[in-house]
């Protein structure tokens, strides 16, 4: 189902991909790498990743999909992601709203997705960018806050190859699950502990976050907590979740 496309470096998968999204033989492609140039996450934050630590991928899915499921994907892609690793290493990551994955509280993994809208469906891929194995002595690292986690910091002599042929697996084993958003919400929301989970959020223009307690996903992937003795609706585009120091 899925074809990998490898190049030592490029400057962004997702750049790379979305520019052959609904084009003749793109779909169910993967673009991978070793390095990016200007990798990036979610609101356009850098994603660093020395060469050879991480697995760098854009993986377009094999159909187009229903845009009103868009926003479904990256909560499909997280639990393919999560799938695989566990398959590969026996590591189970924590899912965390809105795009991450966590080891031991750390950022391990982040996930953003693409598309290209025709009508009423749309092209998509899935951009992962996962800490593997732990660079020695590499100073990149310093200026991510809080410090990142790789997956070798709990499974030393974790195989690279194996955990990204085992998240191709599990791509292929939930293929069909993407045309089913609240399916895919029901699944998250189970795999990363909702209701009951505790988040710390800090809203956009806001200069203190709150904390609150997750719920549920919304309708269109948003977070709904209990703030006090109310329910709040925290959208995608207007916060971001705080971890730890």
């Amino acid at each position: 189902m899925f074809t990998v496309r490898y190049v030592p470096e490029t400057d962004s998968t997702n750049d790379d991909a979305h520019a052959l999204l609904g084009e003749p033989g793109s779909a169910g492609l993967v673009i991978r790498t070793d390095f990016q140039r200007a990798g990036r996450g979610r609101r356009g934050r850098s994603w660093i990743a020395p060469p050879g630590s991480a697995l760098m991928f854009t993986a377009i899915l094999p159909q187009p999909v229903r845009v009103r499921a868009l926003w479904a994907i990256p909560f499909w892609t997280a639990l393919c992601v999560a799938e695989g690793i566990e398959s590969a290493s026996g590591l189970r990551l924590e899912l965390q709203w809105p795009n991450d994955l966590l080891l031991g509280g750390r950022k391990c993994c982040g996930i953003l997705c693409i598309s290209r809208v025709s009508g009423a469906s749309a092209w998509a891929g899935c951009g992962v960018g996962l800490n593997v194995l732990r660079p020695a002595g590499d100073a990149s690292l310093d200026a991510i806050d809080p410090p990142p986690a790789f997956l070798s910091d709990n499974y030393p002599q974790l195989d690279r190859e194996a955990v990204f042929t085992s998240i191709l697996a599990a791509l292929e084993r939930r293929a069909a699950g993407v045309e089913h958003p609240r399916g895919v919400a029901h699944a998250w929301e189970a795999r990363a502990g909702l209701p009951g989970a505790s988040y710390r959020i800090l809203l956009d223009q806001a200069t203190e976050p709150f904390d609150a307690t997750a719920l549920r996903l919304s309708d269109d992937g948003g977070l709904v907590v209990r703030r006090g003795e109310a329910e709040q609706t925290v959208s995608l585009a207007d916060a971001r979740v705080l971890r730890p120091d």
